[in-house]
C-alpha cells in the first residue's frame, strides 16, 4: 500500500536579493501558502489588502525566493519513491540533497519526480527555488514574440493564475510558492497512476465507465483491479506485461442527480482497488462519488437562430448563473470550509450554477465537491482569457498537460456540466483591435480552441460537452457575440450605456453581463482607513481597479436615482443602483425564456476588498445584489415586462410542478389610494415556462405618472410597475416605525410603513460587523410592515435602527436631494 508523508512542516524562506534590505536570512514559512502570505505571518510587509500597500509590495513579484525544508526518510531499493507536488507557483527548480530534480513551468499541474537514488537515511535536504514570473515573462515576451493582453503583465506567455498580474476588480500581487501540497510517497509493484472516471446514465441504469494507467516498480507480477458501487462488483486481471485497464459497470435504477432547484443529489462512493494477484495485498485505492445525470448542450438550429441550452436529465434548463472568480488572491487561503460558506451562499441566493472563470485558476477538488453535494452546477473554463496566447513551445506542451491533468482530475464530478475553451479571445481577436498587432501566420490560440481542446476533451472526458468559447457564437463565420447563436457577453452596458439598454438584447445565453458597486461598509472601514473616507480617497479609489470606474458609478445614477451628496449616500446609492440593474437584466432575459436560456451574472464572489461587480465581497458579507439576485432568480417569479406596446404581468416557473393562481393587480397613488384594478381568477403557468397575461388597459394607462404605481400579486409573489424614474417619482421622506424583538440567534426587526417605502434595506454590518440580515430591498405599501431577521451577538434595540444609516431607501435618497 502506498505511503505518504505530507511535508508541510519546516519550511523556511529566504530572499535570493541579496540586497534587500530588512530581510533576515531565513523566514519562517508555511505550506501550502506562499510568499506573499509568509513576509505578511512575519510581519514583514504591511497586509497588501489595506489602504495603498498593494502598490509597496509589488517588489515580492520581481523577485526570487527559495523555499526548503529537512525531512527524514529511510531508502529501500525495493520501494519507489517519489516527490509529489500537488501545485507549485511557478517557475521552480526543485533540489534535493543539493543535486537538482527537476523545473517547473506550470502552476495548474501535478509534478512527481522519482528520487528513490537520491534519499539518504535520515535527514534530506529539499529545495525550491521560484524565479520572478516577471523575468521569465521578459524572456517569454522575446521567445514569442508580443502578443495582445488586455491586462498587465505577461499572464499570457506562462502557465499561471493570470489574474495575480492585477485585473480591473484585483490587485496585482504577482505569488510564487507552493501553493497546494506536498508529500513524499513510497510504494512498490504498482501503483494506479491515473483513474479517468465518468458516470453517465444508459436508459435507466447508472453507467460507470473506468480507464485506469498502472505505474509499476520492481517485481511486475499479475495484478486485479476491483471496482465497487451501490453493491455491484466488478474485478478486471491486468497481466504482468499490462498499463492499462478499460471496464464499465452498470448500476441498476439508481436514483439521478439533479441540480439543486429541481430535485436531490444522491450520490455512490465508488472504490477501486489495486491487488496483487500473487499474494493478495492491497497496494492502492481510489475512492471517488459519483452522481448519476444525463448532460447535452443543445446548439441546433432554429427560427431565432441556433440554441445553446443544457439539458440536464432530459429537462432544457434556464440556467441562473453567475460568475466564480478565485476567492482570495492567495489561493492556499481558502479553506474547505469556505468554499462550502461561499456555494451556500450561491445556493442562498438562488443561484443553480457557477461558471469558474478562464483568468483564474481550476479550483482545488473541495470546491466541486461542495457543489456536487449542494447540487451547484459547474461551468468550467480552461484557462485563457483576454489575451492572445502563443501555440509554441513551451507553451503548447505546457497547456497539453495541464489539460490532461485537470480534465483526469475534475471528470467524475457530477456538477460539471462543460468544459469552455476561453474567456473573451475569440471576441477580442475579431473586435478589440488584436487583428492588425498579430502578424500573418502568429499564433493567438485560436488552435488551442478550435483543436487541442475539443481534441483532448473528447478523448478524455467524451460524455461532457465542449464549447470553444465565451462569447462565441458558434462558427468563426458569425460574429462572436451575436444575440442569435451561443452565448453572448453584455458589455456596453455598464461601460456606455445606462441598465435600461438590457431590454435591447434578447440573448440565446448570457454568459457575462454586470454592475459594479463598492463593498459592504464594514469591509470598507477594515480595509481603507482614510479621514475622510469618500469616494476619491486614496484609499478608496485604490480600490477601485476598473478604467474610470468612480465616474461610471455616477453616470449609471443619471436618469435613476439623484447624484448622491455624502459619502454614505454614495455608498448607499451605487449599491441600490448595481442590484437594480441587474435585478432588471436578469427579469427581462428570464421573461424571454423560449429564447434565452440562461443568465451568468458577472459575478458572484470577490478575491479582495474592492468596488466591483461582485454580489458577495471579499469578507463573505452580502451586497444589496445578493437579495436581488434571490428575487430575481426566484425559481417562481412574477414580473411587469412591456409587451406589445403595453404591459404584460409574466409569471416564469422553473418548478417541476405547475403554477396555478390567481393574478390580481392594482394601479394606485404612492399614498395608497387605488385608482384601478383587476382581478383573474386562475393564471395557470406550467413548469419551464413563461407565461404573459397583459394587463388591462385601465392598469398601464396613469393620470399623474409621477404619484403613481402598479402592483400586481400571484399568491405570495409581487411585482411593481412605476411610470417613472425614482429621480422625478414622488417619493415621500420616509415614515415608519420599529420594533425589535429578541430570537434565538438574534433579532426580529419589524419596520412598519406609515407611507409608501421603495426597496427598504437594513444595513445590518453597521449594527455589528459579523451581522447577517435575511431580506433586503423591500417595498411596502402604506400600513405594511416587514420583519427582518438579523442574526447577531451584539444587543440590538430600536433606537439603533436609524434612518438614513442603518435602515435605508430610495426614499431617503430621493427626498434628501430635493
Amino acid at each position: 500500500m502506498i505511503e505518504k508523508t505530507v511535508l508541510h512542516s519546516g519550511w523556511t524562506l529566504s530572499c535570493n536579493d541579496t540586497g534587500r534590505p530588512g530581510l533576515p536570512a531565513t523566514i519562517p514559512a508555511t505550506v501550502p501558502g506562499c510568499v506573499h502570505l509568509d513576509l505578511l505571518a512575519n510581519r514583514l510587509i504591511p497586509d497588501p489588502y489595506i489602504d495603498v500597500n498593494e502598490i509597496t509590495n509589488d517588489w515580492i513579484g520581481r523577485t526570487d525566493w527559495t523555499y526548503r525544508c529537512t525531512f527524514e526518510a529511510a531508502p529501500d531499493e525495493r520501494t519507489m519513491q517519489e516527490l509529489v507536488f500537488d501545485g507549485l507557483d511557478t517557475i521552480a527548480v526543485i533540489s534535493l540533497n543539493g543535486e537538482e530534480i527537476g523545473r517547473t513551468f506550470n502552476m495548474h499541474r501535478t509534478y512527481r519526480f522519482d528520487v528513490s537514488g537520491l534519499l539518504k537515511t535520515g535527514a534530506n535536504d529539499l529545495a525550491v527555488t521560484f524565479r520572478s514570473a516577471y523575468a521569465y515573462g521578459a524572456e517569454m515576451e522575446k521567445h514569442y514574440g508580443y502578443r495582445p493582453n488586455n491586462y498587465p503583465g505577461p499572464g499570457n506567455l506562462m502557465r499561471k493564475m493570470a489574474c495575480n498580474f492585477g485585473w480591473d476588480w484585483g490587485p496585482t500581487l504577482v505569488t510564487a510558492g507552493l501553493w497546494k501540497q506536498v508529500a513524499l510517497e513510497s510504494w512498490d509493484r504498482a501503483r494506479l497512476a491515473e483513474t479517468r472516471i465518468s458516470a453517465t446514465l444508459a436508459g435507466s441504469d447508472g453507467l460507470v465507465k473506468v480507464h485506469a494507467t498502472l505505474a509499476r516498480h520492481g517485481d511486475h507480477g499479475p495484478c486485479r483491479l476491483a471496482a465497487e458501487i451501490g453493491g455491484v462488483t466488478k474485478t478486471v486481471a491486468i497481466g504482468p506485461s499490462e498499463d492499462a485497464v478499460s471496464f464499465e459497470l452498470r448500476l441498476p435504477s439508481p436514483q439521478l442527480w439533479w441540480p439543486h432547484h429541481l430535485g436531490a443529489q444522491p450520490l455512490y462512493p465508488l472504490t477501486l482497488s489495486l491487488i496483487d494477484e500473487a499474494s493478495g495485498d492491497l497496494l492502492d485505492t481510489s475512492e471517488r462519488e459519483l452522481g448519476f445525470r444525463s448532460l447535452r448542450l443543445d446548439t441546433s438550429a432554429d427560427e431565432h437562430g441556433s440554441a445553446f441550452t443544457f439539458v440536464v436529465n432530459d429537462v432544457p434548463l434556464f440556467i441562473c448563473g453567475a460568475n466564480w472568480i478565485p476567492d482570495d488572491c492567495f489561493p492556499s487561503r481558502v479553506t474547505a470550509e469556505r468554499y462550502v460558506s461561499r456555494i451556500a451562499e450561491a445556493k442562498a441566493a438562488n443561484i443553480h450554477m457557477l461558471r469558474v472563470w478562464g483568468g483564474g485558476i481550476f479550483e482545488r477538488d473541495e470546491f466541486y465537491e461542495a457543489c456536487d453535494h449542494m447540487g451547484m452546477l459547474v461551468w468550467q473554463d480552461f484557462l485563457f482569457a483576454c489575451a492572445a496566447y502563443p501555440e509554441e513551445e513551451p507553451l503548447r506542451s505546457e497547456v497539453e498537460a495541464e489539460v490532461c491533468d485537470n480534465v483526469v482530475r475534475l471528470m467524475p464530478h457530477a456538477s460539471l456540466i462543460l468544459w469552455n475553451g476561453n474567456n473573451e479571445n475569440i471576441w477580442g481577436f475579431d473586435e478589440w483591435g488584436w487583428r492588425p498587432i498579430i502578424k500573418p501566420g502568429e499564433s493567438w490560440g485560436l488552435g488551442y480552441y478550435l483543436d487541442l481542446l475539443p481534441k483532448l476533451s473528447a478523448k478524455l472526458d467524451p460524455d461532457r460537452p465542449y464549447y470553444p468559447g465565451s462569447p462565441y457564437s458558434g462558427s468563426m463565420q458569425i460574429e462572436p457575440n451575436a444575440d442569435g447563436h451561443g452565448c453572448k457577453h453584455i458589455w456596453d452596458v455598464w461601460n456606455d450605456v445606462g441598465y435600461e439598454v438590457y431590454r435591447n438584447y434578447i440573448p440565446r445565453f448570457c454568459s457575462e453581463f454586470g454592475w459594479q458597486a463598492p463593498p459592504a461598509w464594514a469591509t470598507i472601514e477594515e480595509s481603507m482607513h482614510d479621514r475622510p473616507l469618500t469616494p476619491q480617497s486614496n484609499g478608496v479609489f485604490h480600490h477601485q481597479k476598473a478604467t474610470q470606474g468612480n465616474d461610471k458609478l455616477i453616470r449609471g445614477l443619471a436618469g435613476h436615482l439623484p447624484e448622491p451628496r455624502t459619502m454614505d449616500d454614495w455608498h448607499f446609492a451605487t449599491q441600490l443602483n448595481q442590484a437594480r440593474a441587474i435585478r432588471f437584466g436578469v427579469e427581462h432575459m428570464r421573461s424571454h425564456r423560449d429564447v434565452c436560456k440562461g443568465t451568468v451574472v458577472w459575478q458572484f464572489n470577490d478575491c479582495w476588498p474592492v468596488t466591483s461587480w461582485a454580489a458577495l465581497d471579499s469578507s463573505g458579507r452580502r451586497k444589496p445584489l445578493w437579495y436581488a439576485l434571490k428575487a430575481a432568480y426566484d425559481p417562481r417569479l412574477l414580473t411587469i415586462q412591456p409587451r406589445d406596446g403595453g404591459l404584460a404581468a409574466v409569471a416564469i416557473n422553473e418548478r417541476t410542478l405547475f403554477w396555478r393562481a390567481k393574478i390580481s393587480g392594482r394601479r394606485m397613488r404612492l399614498d395608497g389610494s387605488v385608482l384601478a384594478e383587476f382581478e383573474f381568477w386562475r393564471l395557470l403557468c406550467d413548469r419551464f415556462e413563461a407565461k404573459a397575461f397583459p394587463l388591462p388597459d385601465g392598469i398601464v394607462s396613469p393620470d399623474l405618472p409621477k404619484e403613481e404605481v402598479v402592483v400586481v400579486d400571484m399568491l405570495d409573489r409581487r411585482a411593481f410597475h412605476y411610470f417613472v424614474e425614482d429621480i422625478e417619482l414622488a417619493l415621500p421622506a420616509p415614515r415608519l416605525s420599529v420594533e425589535v424583538t429578541g430570537i434565538d440567534g438574534g433579532y426580529a426587526v419589524k419596520v412598519t410603513a406609515d407611507n409608501f417605502l421603495k426597496d427598504l434595506c437594513l444595513m445590518a454590518d453597521r449594527l455589528d460587523p459579523d451581522a447577517v440580515v435575511d431580506s433586503m430591498l423591500v417595498t411596502l405599501l402604506p400600513g405594511e410592515s416587514h420583519v427582518f431577521t438579523v442574526k447577531t451577538v451584539k444587543a440590538i434595540r430600536a433606537e439603533d435602527i436609524t434612518v438614513g444609516t442603518v435602515l435605508r431607501s430610495a426614499n431617503d435618497l430621493v427626498a434628501g436631494s430635493r
